[in-house]
């Protein structure tokens, strides 16, 4: 019997990890079963709330273009600049944020489908509520400096009239 057979990965981490090299197929297939007592707790940060619908393959149009921007030869003459376009809205998406051509596909499909999901449904989209909550919690903490402020100074005022009247 190899020294690993006996280890067993705690139930909570078996959901998040992958099998561990060398073990048999039934033991893989132990491993990676879900818990039948292990309840699920939700991402932090993130608020349950339906994705946007998926994109469809087939109404996208791929280019990849030379790069630009600084970097100097690095980006300027590879091609890992994508150009997404959503033919039915005719949407057009240009990334090139990174050096990986993987990366800036999945960066401009994340980017399209969220500029298509408020092309399609305006002020109900999800990535639109989510900007105008960010945009009213910043003019809460606007207005709450500005009190802030004028607190401050009629208080500096109110100690300097105290402060000549002695």
């Amino acid at each position: 019997m190899r020294p690993s057979a006996g280890f067993r990965w705690p139930a909570a981490l078996a959901r998040i990890c992958v099998a561990p090299r060398g073990l048999w197929p039934r033991e893989k297939r132990a491993l990676l079963a879900p818990p039948a007592a292990v309840p699920m707790v939700p991402a932090a940060g993130r608020k349950e709330c339906p994705a946007s619908p998926p994109l469809d393959e087939t109404e996208l149009e791929e280019q990849f273009v030379k790069g630009h921007g600084p970097g100097g030869q690095a980006t300027n003459k590879t091609s890992n600049c994508v150009v997404l376009k959503h033919v039915p809205s005719g949407i057009v998406v240009k990334c090139h944020q990174t050096r990986s051509v993987d990366q800036n596909r999945k960066l401009a499909r994340k980017i399209l489908q969220e500029k298509v999901d408020i092309f399609y449904n305006g002020e109900n989209s999800l990535v639109y509520k989510e900007k105008q909550e960010a945009e009213r919690k910043k003019q809460e903490r606007k207005k709450r400096a500005k009190e802030t402020l004028e607190k401050k100074k009629l208080l500096k005022e109110l100690w300097e009239s105290s402060k000549n009247v002695h």
